[in-house]
């Protein structure tokens, strides 16, 4: 019979592959919907339709938050929602699907950093080796295109990298807020939380750019993928695996995310993956790779009990 430490860390590693590898490809059919629609109201749309599937649940189980923790879990919807995944759609609208998908992949380090200033987790001399070649890796794609790699925007790539940050800041919030209510309430409310507080951006956003609503079915399909899988899916999905493993040790399997959205972006969109794309991937993955394989040595020390 199967360790019950290794079968919380095989669900939370499996909650969090599903979740990376359905937020590679959200950067492919964001790139498209972003063509029609504008970055904070697609955001609104997709948090909208998150709340109206997520919320059903929450109000069936009855899994409210009391009050005196709203403070915590508005920072976890300002960070998550409003900088992290707007970052996302303005940094992707103005790069590339395939620059979106890598350059966030930086989120991992950040994610450890954060993790170790908030929830006091330790890290070690590997682990900060393969946080800083996975810094390089990042610094690579953004500082030194190559001219395939015309198609992207340095100042996309710098909003990109905002959003990875922010990201890791997000991951960790909710980390703590999950130790005291279940993922699906958490995602719920920063849902909620994160459209009240990006609203007032998706009004200015109208005012300039007004929006012809009269587009095809597939775009709507796209804003329903984006809405259904890639928000209330996904997002459930990464908070529920970090509700079961420590924060440093999930933190690698955000990774399987620019795979999974370089190739769709190269078969779907035509993307071009240069020269640089691949070295600062080759840094990356060799980071990640030094990260996990100390965090599996500790874990096999302590026979699969978190320290």
């Amino acid at each position: 019979m199967m360790n019950p430490q290794w079968k919380q860390q095989l669900i939370g590693g499996v909650c969090l592959t599903l979740a990376a590898a359905i937020w590679g490809g959200v950067y492919v059919v964001s790139k498209v919907v972003l063509d029609v629609i504008p970055p904070f109201t697609l955001l609104i749309i997709r948090f909208t339709i998150a709340l109206v599937v997520l919320g059903a649940f929450v109000a069936a189980r009855r899994e409210f938050i009391a009050r005196r923790d709203f403070p915590l879990i508005m920072t976890v919807a300002f960070v998550g929602v409003t900088i992290s995944i707007a970052a996302q759609f303005v940094g992707t609208k103005l790069s590339t699907a395939h620059m979106g998908a890598l350059i966030t992949s930086a989120s991992p380090a950040f994610i450890a950093l954060f993790a170790v200033w908030l929830l006091k987790e330790r890290i070690n001399g590997r682990q900060l080796t393969g946080i800083l070649l996975a810094t390089v890796g990042v610094l690579i794609v953004i500082g030194v295109p190559d001219e395939a790699d015309a198609q992207s925007s340095l100042i996309g790539n710098l909003i990109l990298l905002l959003a990875a940050v922010s990201w890791g800041l997000y991951t960790v919030l909710s980390k703590k807020a999950t130790l005291r209510y279940s993922s699906l309430s958490v995602t719920t409310y920063v849902a909620l939380f994160g459209i009240i507080f990006t609203s007032p951006l998706m009004v200015w956003e109208l005012s300039v750019t007004p929006v012809t609503w009269g587009f095809g079915w597939e775009i709507w399909a796209g804003v329903l993928y984006i809405g259904i899988i890639s928000t209330a899916g996904a997002f459930y999905l990464w908070n529920k695996g970090f509700e079961l493993m420590q924060a440093g040790s999930g933190a690698g399997f955000f990774f399987i995310q620019p795979v999974v959205g370089a190739l769709l972006g190269w078969l779907l969109l035509n993307e071009h993956l240069g020269l640089g794309f691949f070295a600062g991937a080759a840094f990356i993955f060799g980071g990640v790779a030094l990260s996990n394989l100390q965090q599996a040595e500790s874990y096999e020390k302590n026979e699969g009990t978190p320290h």
